[in-house]
């Protein structure tokens, strides 16, 4: 094996830290609260923004403390493995007493992420729930995501950096399925936060038939366009009409889905509009607003930009199977495989 880095030795520096923390604390007159109620494994390319990340990651400590694990994926110049460790703390308004996660930073080269699933499990707080945040789009589906994945209860990805759409759907579905059952432990759960981002779609589209007069008019939809930017629908496009799909063949009606691209779209930004006869629904993003407009009435939402803190917050409180992402992954892949067909 590669590896320099010995879980061993990464644990009794954990013991360390809080020895000394212990001692600032007899010292200043200070409390210190340890707060751990996960373990977060976060893997990222060296290229990425280290210092954008790391507020990221802090900014969700204070409602998910975790003894996070950043992974730094570097190229075939970096140390096959090397590793620091840190605590990170925050003290709430008010109070005279710091809350601390603890915080190890592995710096691997591409040869050395085979040696991560023998190393990561002993570091994972013990008895707790382990998340594995995958970042790296290129490496996503490959067997080292497999291993890392197969060790954690809930892998989260973000699918919208993945560039082969029509591979990514087939792809997410035999994540989604993941490893067989292990012994006591269930299969992974599967987030993506192409999906998590349309939650507020989701909500404001719902809404609007929970009104009598727009539940009548149900039965008339027949059509479905949702426009985007770029030639190709991203992921999180085909989970939309998935999604809308489903919702209006549950409800007895069904309509032609069409895909559109858009050329005064940009970015994740999206317009879907749901038709039939004389009634229209629209919902489209204007900068931080997202309006929607049923049977003549218009109506707007605030709904800021799609950060990573926003999403990955979501995303984090969601510990349980999510049968309804489940059926729009399945849902939109065969729409999708139906298109090149």
């Amino acid at each position: 094996m590669a590896a320099t880095v010995s879980a061993d030795r990464i644990l009794r520096e954990l013991a360390d830290l809080w020895v000394a923390a212990g001692q600032e604390q007899a010292e200043g007159g200070l409390g210190v609260l340890r707060a751990c109620a996960m373990t977060l494994i976060v893997l990222a390319e060296e290229t990425e923004d280290m210092e954008a990340l790391g507020e990221t990651i802090a900014a969700l400590m204070p409602e998910y403390p975790a003894r996070t694990i950043l992974v730094r994926l570097g190229g075939t110049g970096a140390p096959a493995l090397a590793e620091r460790v840190y605590s990170q703390c925050w003290m709430p308004f008010g109070q005279r007493r710091q809350i601390c996660c603890e915080r190890i930073e592995i710096t691997a080269s591409e040869a050395s992420l085979a040696d991560l699933p023998s190393i990561l499990p002993p570091l994972a707080a013990p008895d707790l729930p382990v998340l594995l945040w995958w970042r790296s789009a290129r490496l996503l589906g490959t067997p080292g995501y497999r291993k890392l994945a197969a060790m954690a209860d809930k892998a989260i990805v973000d699918s919208s950096g993945l560039e082969d759409e029509e591979a990514a759907l087939p792809m997410l579905v035999e994540m989604a399925q993941g490893e067989p059952e292990r012994a006591g432990r269930a299969r992974p759960l599967l987030g993506d936060l192409s999906w998590t981002l349309l939650t507020r779609w989701r909500e404001m589209l719902s809404g609007v038939f929970e009104s009598r007069e727009c539940q009548a008019r149900l039965p008339d939809i027949s059509n479905v366009v949702v426009a985007f930017a770029g030639f190709r629908p991203p992921v999180f496009a085909w989970y939309m009409g998935a999604w809308v799909a489903n919702a209006l063949s549950d409800a007895g009606a069904h309509a032609y889905l069409t895909w559109q691209p858009r050329p005064d779209l940009a970015g994740r930004a999206l317009h879907v509009e749901l038709t039939g006869g004389d009634f229209r629904v629209s919902l489209e993003r204007h900068d931080d607003r997202l309006s929607i407009e049923a049977g003549g009435l218009s109506h707007c939402t605030n709904l800021p930009q799609p950060t990573d803190y926003l999403l990955m917050r979501e995303e984090l409180g969601i510990v349980r199977r999510d049968p309804l992402f489940e059926r729009t992954l399945a849902t939109a892949a065969r729409l999708a495989a139906a298109s090149i067909t």
